[in-house]
């Protein structure tokens, strides 16, 4: 099967000034943005961690960046998730990791709850 290049999507090659934002500037405040529209109890610490939950209680956004333990394991972001059904799960995302990408995973799995 052959495909027409008039069906085949364009090839777009971004600048890069496009894409400033997939290298990781270790500041939290997109993430912290999106839960506070959301309405979720934010909690910083004196250590500059901050710990978030979600309105419903079912999930759990930790900033961990003066936490030893999250260091020691390379992670910088913690969510933990408990279903109404089914068992409880946990995603971590490492210090290289942009916040933008965080913010989307965040926002996706809050798109699908509701």
């Amino acid at each position: 099967m052959t495909a027409s290049t008039t069906l085949l999507p364009a090839v777009v090659r971004p600048t890069v000034e496009d894409s400033y934002w997939l290298s990781s500037d270790h500041c939290a405040n997109t993430v912290l943005e999106l839960l506070d529209t959301l309405g979720w109890a934010l909690v910083d610490t004196p250590e500059a961690n901050i710990h978030a939950t979600s309105p419903d209680g079912r999930v759990y956004v930790g900033w961990l960046p003066e936490d030893p333990t999250a260091w020691k394991r390379n992670i910088v972001w913690h969510i933990r998730v408990q279903p109404t059904e089914g068992d409880p799960w946990v995603q971590e995302f490492g210090i290289h990791t942009p916040s933008e990408g965080v913010a989307g995973f965040i926002a996706a799995l809050v798109a699908h709850s509701r």
